[in-house]
């Protein structure tokens, strides 16, 4: 306990020592040196040299460098000395003590730093670096100041003997030069650095600097985080503290590898930009001061040109890897009260590591310098692995009262709150943006921001370009975020659905690359003219579950839109989009005018073709009947469907509607077998509507097409929100004429030949007893759904007076070669029948309304009664 109270005793005796002496501090050689003919020029810290003080029994110390930094609670002065022992033992550094002399007379002690508060001595033969600190209070330079050397000495007066000192050069700079390197430590690793450069950019009314530092790593570990916080220091002093580049993210440097970092901060316009400094600190833990640490003087401040001209390629630079960006495939067309623009951002790293864009904000500006927001979910975060390239899709909407030519793309580097440098320049501490005030020093410890920082980087030239409508047919070129293809629209269309109308537009993508294209789950969607709505929209894409194309293979799909059948238009606008991380992605968009393709016209008794995977058919009429009814007519028509598939399949359904030669457009029901079709199969497909009697069937149509819902083909039973590949298949409507016999009677799919019919009158009875001799075939060539045919038996006796009987085929009348049907008429009328003919008519019924197929009369023969035995 004696020994520390001596030790503190003699402390304050060697203060009051060292401020009688400070007026008569020796000047070293060093300082000497300074005087010399390079004394003009401001040197550099690392190139001035102070000479070492002898410390007694083979000890000396030497002065590394000396740094002042402002703090809110007295200005902090650290110094570093090296002490090294040349002896054969161990030296305490307990009996050396240095003070500061500030040029005002204050004589005040030094106290290591926290981290090298546990330093006691210096080994044999080895040297040791301890950094000191000294509140220096508001002295604000280091001119002028001296630190003196003293040891213990218990003879000496106050027990302290001074062996030297150190006074600081008028042309000492606590930064290394512009253009010169510094060898220095971070975390202990060896690193040269040297100022990179200082350039300044005006963006929103207000200037940023950004500052660049090349590190090299000499050491033998990976550099990581070093903890400094960076400011930049004008030449009066004023202090703002720097954000760390969020394209810096990545702050670990190899060893031997050389990294450019890039710090950001803004000033006032007004701020002198001459002579300005990057300064480090460090914050001790123990004391919660903020330390100064190495320092550069950066050149001449340059304001580079952010404009980047159109098609040119804009080269940023993302955690050390080069990150090409162009601008590419710009156009506009209006829509309401707005040019809606469309451009793609083209990224690809030419680096050899995979990198992540930092955050980044997007917006056009017009040559009077308002600006429009731009999306950039796409752009920001987004990883690029080495050498690939992604496209990226933006759009905007500006107010057609605007100029169009002139306008730029802004990329804006977002710093915020989460991007500040200190106290670590992983970009993990708060702050952002200036810190300090013109005239005002930086405080000891980062201030809170709550604003983000943000920073130009590049003002792409948008080229106009109006876009240029579609022409069917045509091959076009393109390039998404998805890959390359080329697309084509093979067909505009326009048919009636229900109570509207369908515009369809069938596109083929083909894959120009040489590697497989992914497909994503599209949708599509409509325009008209200038309408900002949208129309309700249904896509097919036909073989979907290939959602990969490979190089040079194409896959067709449709966009359907359901529209008033009122409605006119001159353009349309078809769009696809994907999905990606649940937000919809731009796949392909264009513009077509109102060049509706007619529907394309097949003639009478050639084939309707479905060429759809795994639905591939042929179909033509069979007939066309006209079923004359008493308030219209009923038109009746019968396809043959043959499979073209090689494996067993069921059909897809079919949707028509019948088309008059005045323009009218009448809604087909259907029947449609629901089994599988083998190869080469043969369905009877049944089509019907009613039309009004004075509708003009001449020149009849049945516009015919596949169904769809749920962007599928669909079968037989189930439900059509629409249907695609529409044709007009020209009918042939046959008129009805009845067969002047029963020989050969055909109701598909049954055939009935009445071989004979015997009709027998008992004499003064009412009835009349009939028998009819037939055979009944069934033809099973053709498969079908019901179709809800009637045949109608009717019966005409004697006297003109009809009598029907509905004949249910294969049950009433059974399939057979030589049956016999028996019926009998009674009425009083016929007890005066003395013979006669009647006739037999044949009559198919559909939907209630019939045609005649036959009839053939036969006699009737009265046979006398049998008298009972008498």
């Amino acid at each position: 306990m004696r020994k520390y109270r001596v030790t503190y005793a003699a402390l304050l005796v060697s203060t009051l020592v060292a401020g009688q002496l400070a007026g008569s501090i020796a000047v070293p050689v060093a300082a000497a040196a300074a005087t010399s003919k390079n004394a003009a020029a401001p040197a550099a810290a690392p190139a001035f040299k102070f000479n070492s003080v002898p410390l007694g029994a083979g000890v000396t110390a030497v002065l590394e460098n000396v740094n002042i930094w402002s703090q809110t609670g007295g200005n902090i002065v650290s110094y570093t000395l090296k002490y090294t022992n040349s002896g054969n033992s161990s030296a305490s550094l307990l009996k050396y003590f240095s003070r500061v002399v500030t040029p005002g007379g204050s004589v005040l002690p030094g106290n290591p730093v926290g981290t090298d508060a546990l330093k006691k001595k210096v080994g044999a033969k080895e040297s040791l670096s301890v950094t000191y600190y000294v509140n220096v209070g508001q002295t604000s330079s280091l001119q002028g100041l001296k630190i003196s050397m003293l040891v213990w000495d218990a003879k000496a007066k106050g027990y302290l003997k001074q062996t030297g000192s150190y006074a600081v050069p008028a042309n000492y700079s606590t930064a290394a030069a512009a253009g010169t390197s510094l060898n220095t430590t971070m975390n202990d690793i060896p690193v040269t650095a040297s100022a990179d450069s200082l350039q300044l950019y005006k963006y929103g009314g207000k200037v940023y600097a950004k500052v660049g530092l090349n590190l090299t790593n000499k050491g033998n570990k990976v550099l990581g985080d070093p903890g400094y916080s960076a400011y930049l220091v004008s030449a009066s002093g004023t202090s703002f503290e720097l954000a760390l580049s969020s394209t810096q993210a990545d702050y670990k440097i190899q060893p031997q590898e050389k990294r450019s970092i890039y710090y950001l901060a803004e000033i006032p316009a007004y701020l002198k930009t001459d002579n300005m400094k990057l300064q480090f600190t460090q914050k001790d833990e123990t004391t919660k001061l903020e330390l100064p640490k190495s320092a550069y003087k950066l050149p001449a401040a340059t304001s580079p040109n952010l404009v980047v001209g159109s098609g040119v390629v804009k080269k940023i630079i993302v955690n050390s890897n080069t990150i090409e960006t162009l601008i590419r495939n710009a156009n506009v067309y209006s829509q309401d009260a707005d040019a809606v623009w469309t451009f793609q951002m083209q990224i690809k790293n030419t680096g050899n590591k995979a990198v992540t864009l930092p955050s980044y904000e997007l917006a056009v500006k017009s040559q009077k310098g308002t600006t429009f927001p731009v999306s950039a979910k796409g752009l920001s975060g987004v990883t690029l692995k080495p050498l690939e390239t992604k496209i990226i899709p933006l759009t905007v909407r500006v107010p057609l009262e605007v100029e169009q030519s002139g306008l730029q793309l802004l990329m804006i580097e977002a710093v915020g709150a989460d991007n500040i440098s200190g106290p670590d320049s992983s970009g993990t501490s708060e702050g952002a943006g200036t810190t300090g005030t013109p005239g005002t020093p930086a405080p000891a410890s980062p201030v809170t921001a709550t604003t983000k920082m943000i920073f130009p980087v590049a003002y792409f030239v948008i080229p106009y370009a109006l876009r240029a409508d579609v022409m069917t047919g045509q091959e076009y070129m393109t390039t998404n975020s998805y890959g390359s293809f080329s697309y084509s629209i093979q067909s505009l269309q326009r048919y009636p659905w229900r109570d509207d109308d369908i515009v369809a537009a069938r596109l083929r993508i083909t894959n120009t690359q040489t590697v497989s294209l992914t497909i994503p789950e599209l949708k599509g969607s409509i325009k008209l003219d200038n309408d900002s709505l949208p129309v309700t929209t249904e896509l097919y894409m036909d073989n979907k579950e290939s959602s990969v194309l490979a190089p040079g293979k194409s896959v067709e799909l449709y966009v359907l839109g359901k529209i008033a059948y009122t409605s006119e238009f001159r353009d349309m606008r078809v769009a696809l989009n994907g999905t990606q991380n649940s937000e919809s992605v731009p796949f392909l968009d264009l513009s077509v005018n109102n060049s509706i393709n007619s529907i394309p016209t097949i003639a009478q008794g050639k084939s309707y073709t479905i060429s759809k995977k795994g639905k591939a058919a042929s179909l033509k009429e069979n007939k066309t009947t006209v079923y004359e009814g008493e308030n219209y007519n009923l038109v009746y028509t019968e396809l043959l469907l043959s499979s073209e598939e090689k494996r067993q399949s069921k059909m897809a359904r079919l949707q028509a509607y019948y088309k008059t030669k005045d323009g009218q457009y009448f809604e087909a029901s259907s029947s449609q077998s629901d089994n599988s079709a083998s190869p080469g199969a043969k369905q009877l497909v049944v089509f019907w509507t009613k039309l009004p009697k004075a509708a003009d069937i001449a020149d009849i149509s049945l516009y015919l097409g596949a169904g769809i819902n749920g962007g599928k083909l669909i079968e037989s039973k189930e439900e059509a929100t629409g249907f695609v590949d529409v044709a007009a298949l020209q009918l042939n409507p046959q008129g009805n004429v009845p067969a002047s016999t029963l020989a050969s009677t055909v109701l598909y799919p049954y055939t009935i030949s009445v071989q004979s019919s015997e009709g027998k009158h008992l004499r003064s009875s009412d009835t009349l007893d009939i028998t009819i001799n037939y055979g009944l075939k069934r033809d099973n060539q053709y498969d079908a759904g019901a179709l809800e045919h009637k045949l109608i038996l009717q019966i005409t006796d004697p006297f003109g007076i009809s009598t029907e009987k509905t004949l249910t085929l294969g049950t009433d009348l059974t399939e057979g070669t030589n049956n016999q049907y028996s019926l009998s008429i009674s009425r009083t009328l016929y007890k005066t029948m003395g013979g006669g003919a009647y006739s037999l008519t044949f009559y198919d019924e559909f939907q209630g309304e019939r045609i005649k197929l036959g009839s053939q009369a036969y006699a009737v023969t009265n046979v006398n009664p049998v008298k009972p035995e008498e």
